[in-house]
């Protein structure tokens, strides 16, 4: 399996990428983003493009691919409606788009969030925007599409978030990590499961197209 991988820098999208080079079914990865993971493997290709809504340069490298793990996203606190939606909404919709007339015959999963409002009518701006966003991925003629909703996700194995504070509070619940696995089973994963659910979707398929945290961790 070809794949492209959307985000691979992010918490998400490391995990993605760490799963999917050690998976042996996962025959080339190309990561597009406006930065380099700064890894190497001899399956790996990164693509640095600074402006992922105008994908017109690129296109030439982007067929015969299987599947694509799309796990950009940003935290709506502190921005306006209007640029949560152009970064969330606009951009996932562009790259998709681009992606389904390039490779019709391929698997699109896209990293939400729990507690998403797939009525996209809600009081909450990040959950019916993002409720938005999937509906429409749905709606693209992909030959399958999966929404993933992920809780809380305990990162592993060098898994990092950008987010300083973030990452703090990470390293001390380190030593809490089984504890909460077992106490919140339906809320709370791990970035390894996380990666290795998204690769088995992509392979298998999975009998209903969003994925919920508790659903993660039956793989």
């Amino acid at each position: 399996m070809n794949v492209l991988l959307f985000g691979a820098t992010g918490m998400v999208g490391q995990s993605v990428l760490r799963e999917c080079l050690l998976d042996t079914r996962i025959k080339r990865v190309v990561t597009i983003g406006r930065n380099a993971t700064g890894q190497q493997h001899p399956k790996l290709n990164e693509l640095v493009h600074a402006n992922l809504l105008d994908l017109s340069a690129l296109e030439g490298k982007l067929s015969g691919f299987d599947a694509c793990f799309f796990c950009l996203g940003v935290s709506s606190a502190g921005m306006s409606e209007e640029k949560y939606k152009a970064i969330t909404y606009d951009l996932t919709m562009s790259v998709a788009k681009t992606l389904v007339r390039l490779n019709p015959a391929m698997t699109f999963t896209y990293v939400t969030g729990a507690g998403t409002d797939s009525s996209a009518r809600g009081r909450s701006m990040w959950a019916r925007i993002k409720g938005k966003t999937e509906n429409d991925l749905l709606k693209l003629p992909f030959k399958a599409a999966y929404m993933f909703r992920p809780g809380g996700i305990l990162p592993l194995h060098g898994v990092r978030s950008k987010t300083k504070l973030y990452q703090a509070v990470y390293m001390v619940m380190k030593p809490f990590y089984p504890m909460l696995e077992k106490w919140f089973p339906n809320s709370v994963t791990t970035s390894e499961k996380v990666g290795r659910a998204m690769i088995e979707v992509a392979i298998n398929g999975y009998p209903k197209p969003i994925i919920e945290s508790s659903d993660l961790n039956q793989f």
